[in-house]
């Protein structure tokens, strides 16, 4: 019902703009000759809206965050009395659906008698006190604006320092902004801390971080085996470390050396043909990357290892052959290279700018110095924009650390200690999502061991950019 009143304010604030700027005109003209207001008429309009939009929308904000819960308290203190001696969960699931019957939806047929008869009645109490909330919500907002409006119609004068007001709101607006997304990390942070260190109370952090078993799943009985969950977390690492390396052995050349193809060699046309229709593959969504590495790479792979495992049977090499002939279609080897072939843009567009950024003059030196292009390229355009390609090439680490769906659909779901590109392993991020999909109970180490791998791979991923940020730093101090 409060957004209905999204339009009156509105035009409230239409009103209180155009009113503010038409009073600072009308007060302005009654200035002695030569004497001139500081701010202008817009200006004052704008202060004006502001004063009026404000107040009303810190009203609505307060009422929609704190009216749930004082709706769900009205409505258990005047519940019948056979309500009320209910079971605390039995409660709110009765209180939850009298409000969907107060709404207009069909009762629910699982309650018994007398609950079934009190559903409606109690069903439009909800419905009235939610009605009432919302009507104070709104006079509540309405009140706000027209005491704004009026103290800054009061305001407004010629000698007013408008423009400095309205520019100290935007200021606290751009604060508030910056301190939501330092607050969102802080929260961030916290919520991974203090969740790991509820699971590190229960599994020590050495078996966490060096054990070499990972079966978080719990036995129902004590006699069967795993029957306290196994938490050794190193194939997991092991697994997202050697699909990063892969995916990087791929997109690393490739995606550079394209760079430098299209910055130095290519002409304008094609260049601006090549570009992007490479750039097209950042759009390309993961799923679509992930049916594309189990229905044509996979196969394609397992073809191929397959033949050559036949190729080597019988001779010196035949337990390599045997091995090559059950490769199946999931395997680190296939995640890692289509994962490769998705990070291509992300290295050679961020390379291609970055080269381009190069200042001509140090092309132009080299090349009067007698270098040749490739020489140019190598010894004075590669180590110019170094930070620049070192910051891509983090930048497609991380993507990579973090992807899940392709892993999923092509590396599999066995967590292996192994380095073996033809193995099928998991990662750090597909676990995650494996423990938390579906209701969990946020009171087990087998769901809490989520936020053990999410703190790790915070941890890691922030020392490699600390480190790759020192090494650029140094480099960067070296060439100025």
């Amino acid at each position: 019902m409060t957004w209905l009143f999204l339009p009156i304010l509105i035009a409230a604030a239409v009103a209180a703009y155009v009113g503010g700027r038409a009073l600072a005109r009308r007060r302005g003209r009654s200035l002695p000759a030569g004497e001139r207001s500081h701010s202008r008429p817009g200006q004052h309009g704008a202060y004006a809206l502001i004063w009026t939009v404000v107040p009303a929308l810190v009203v609505l904000m307060g009422a929609s965050v704190f009216s749930p819960n004082i709706e769900r308290q009205l409505t258990a203190s005047g519940a019948p009395e056979a309500v009320q001696q209910l079971e605390p969960f039995r409660r709110e699931a009765f209180f939850a659906d009298a409000r969907a019957v107060g709404a207009g939806r069909p009762a629910v047929q699982i309650w018994p008698a007398p609950y079934a008869e009190l559903l409606p009645t109690e069903g439009q109490r909800a419905s009235r006190i939610g009605q009432m909330l919302d009507l104070g919500a709104i006079v509540g907002a309405a009140l706000a604006a027209l005491l704004g409006a009026l103290f800054v119609f009061g305001q407004i004068r010629p000698g007013m320092r408008a423009r400095n007001r309205v520019e100290g709101w935007i200021v606290g607006l751009l604060f508030a902004c910056s301190a939501v997304a330092v607050l969102t990390t802080v929260g961030i942070i916290a919520s991974l801390v203090y969740d790991s260190l509820r699971f590190f109370s229960t599994v020590p952090l050495a078996e966490f971080l060096f054990g070499t078993q990972w079966s978080p799943q719990t036995a129902i009985r004590a006699d069967q085996v795993g029957s306290t969950g196994a938490f050794g977390a190193l194939p997991l690492f092991v697994g997202t470390f050697l699909i990063m390396l892969i995916a990087m052995a791929v997109a690393a050349p490739v995606g550079l050396f394209s760079a430098i193809y299209l910055s130095e060699y290519a002409g304008p046309i094609f260049r601006a043909t090549v570009k992007p229709v490479l750039e097209i593959l950042a759009g390309v969504p993961t799923v679509v990357y992930g049916f594309f590495a189990a229905l044509t790479v996979g196969p394609a792979f397992r073809e191929f290892f397959n033949g050559l495992g036949a190729l080597m049977v019988g001779g010196p090499l035949d337990g390599l052959g045997q091995y090559l002939m059950l490769v199946q279609n999931q395997m680190a080897l296939v995640a890692g290279a289509v994962m490769g072939i998705m990070l291509i843009p992300f290295v050679s567009s961020l390379s291609d700018d970055i080269i381009n950024a190069v200042p001509q003059s140090l092309r132009d030196g080299s090349y009067a110095m007698g270098a040749t292009k490739s020489e140019t390229v190598k010894r004075v355009l590669l180590p110019a924009a170094l930070p620049g390609v070192a910051g891509a090439m983090l930048l497609a680490m991380s993507r990579a650390i973090g992807e899940t769906m392709i892993v999923t659909m092509a590396a599999g779901l066995a967590a292996r200690l192994t380095l073996n590109p033809l193995d099928t392993v998991t990662t750090v991020t597909v676990q995650i999502v494996t423990l938390l999909t579906g209701d969990q109970e946020f009171n087990s180490p087998k769901t809490l061991s989520a936020f053990g791998l999410g703190l790790t791979l915070f941890l890691v991923t922030l020392v490699l950019n600390i480190v790759a940020q020192r090494i650029v730093q140094t480099y960067r101090q070296q060439y100025d």
